[in-house]
């Protein structure tokens, strides 16, 4: 079960060249672009999809996977239920770490830094472009509280589509909305063979990005 990163192979026909804090010099945003551009080019599935790392009420770290929905020089997105479990996790602890994993073309980006909520717009914004489905669901989950069966699960999406009806409108729930996280480190890792990967991060120091190689 042990992988040679930086081969060729059928996902990577041609070799990367080594990941170079050079790579940076216009910021991290234009070479995480680049980076998921190339992940939706070659078909991986999920290619949004990042590990979302909180700390519980005791300091106990709890990850999932969630889905990023845009990110910028401001920071990365998401949505969720404010009263889900992460939700309520990063309201006590506005801090957090993501990382996207891309194991096809051996890159993985890690952005790591304190939290905000997203303003009402830009939830609304989002909101407005889900399916239909997706809204009614958000309506019927109280995420990550226990229910009893799946049965039950399945009568609560039914009550919220007699709720708002087969045309009507469906607003944002006021406990459902985005989060942000304000980059303050970011790490790029390029795998390469007998584990002598390319990491490269940039961190904020007094206001100004520190680019910086690290040992593998």
């Amino acid at each position: 079960m042990r992988v040679s990163y930086g081969e060729i192979g059928p996902q990577r026909p041609v070799v990367e060249p080594d990941l170079e804090p050079s790579w940076l010099d216009d910021g991290w945003v234009a070479l995480a672009r680049r980076w998921v551009e190339e992940a939706v080019e070659a078909g991986l599935p999920e290619p949004n999809a990042m590990v979302l790392g909180t700390v519980d009420a005791d300091g106990h770290p709890c990850t999932r996977t969630v889905l990023c929905k845009g990110f910028d020089a401001d920071g990365v997105q998401f949505f969720t239920n404010y009263d889900s479990d992460k939700g309520r996790q990063l309201t006590a602890t506005p801090y957090a770490s993501v990382t996207f994993t891309w194991i096809q073309l051996a890159h993985q980006l890690t952005v790591r830094g304190p939290v905000e909520r997203t303003s009402e717009n830009t939830t609304s914004e989002y909101w407005n472009s889900r399916p239909r489905g997706s809204r009614l669901g958000a309506w019927a989950s109280d995420q990550s509280r226990p229910i009893a069966t799946r049965a039950d699960l399945e009568d609560r999406l039914v009550d919220a589509g007699r709720r708002f009806g087969v045309d009507g409108d469906i607003p944002v729930p006021t406990h459902w909305g985005g989060f942000r996280i304000r980059p303050e480190w970011v790490e790029f890792w390029q795998g390469r063979p007998n584990r002598m990967h390319n990491r490269v991060r940039t961190r904020l120091v007094d206001g100004v990005w520190i680019v910086e190689r690290l040992q593998p």
